[in-house]
């Protein structure tokens, strides 16, 4: 009889591992200010690579928090604190302004209000320019500074940066935001106010930069 044929076995496909694609770390940065938050995003990209980085815009709930901290310090902690609060993602804020020495230091962590509400920028800067009406050119000496705060499950952090030069007798350009308009840097060589200089030779002087490159290799090194 003939032989019968042998159910050889199949071979069946094996299941190959599937890329399954990778979730990205996103951080939180608490801001409204529509130029601050592009100055961030901007910074913070390419410093902290495969980082998804979102703004209040994408938050629903959200109560902003009372800024009364005496420096900047605080107040970049508060934000910051409020913000990973209400997203449950670590959080970045900042708080920024400028120091005058002939005001002792004013308007300080009140910048963005010193010309009373609502906020605006050209009423501060008038103000700013009577308050110094007097003041001589040698003694018009000042810094931006500014305090990044990281918050997380788990930790705090906060690096400050700074940035010197003096304030003009009147407003100069059309870039920048803020007291940009009257406020020559001493790392500009030419005397161009930060309202004239070109987005990335403000972002490689500015005070809000240095503290953001600062900050963050620790955040990326955080969310690996």
């Amino acid at each position: 009889m003939p032989a019968e044929p042998k159910n050889e076995p199949k071979n069946e496909p094996k299941n190959e591992p599937k890329n399954e694609p990778k979730n990205e770390p996103s951080i939180h940065v608490a801001s409204r200010n529509a130029k601050k938050l592009e100055e961030m995003f901007r910074i913070l990209s390419p410093l902290a690579p495969g980082v998804s980085v979102v703004g209040l815009d994408d938050v629903t709930h959200y109560d902003e928090p009372v800024e009364d901290a005496p420096d900047f310090e605080g107040n970049a902690l508060i934000k910051a604190r409020a913000g990973f609060k209400a997203t449950g993602l670590p959080t970045v804020a900042d708080d920024s302004g400028l120091c005058v020495d002939a005001l002792n230091g004013m308007p300080g962590v009140l910048s963005a209000r010193w010309g009373g509400p609502p906020k605006s920028d050209s009423r501060n800067n008038e103000l700013l320019l009577a308050q110094l009406s007097d003041v001589p050119d040698e003694r018009r000496g000042a810094h931006f500074a500014c305090a990044v705060a990281f918050v997380w499950d788990g930790g705090e952090l906060v690096v400050e940066g700074r940035m010197d030069g003096r304030v003009l007798r009147e407003v100069r350009g059309d870039g920048g935001f803020g007291y940009d308009v009257l406020f020559v840097a001493d790392d500009t060589e030419d005397g161009r106010t930060s309202a004239e200089l070109s987005i990335a030779e403000k972002d490689a002087i500015s005070h809000r930069g240095r503290a953001l490159r600062e900050i963050a290799p620790q955040m990326a090194k955080l969310l690996a």
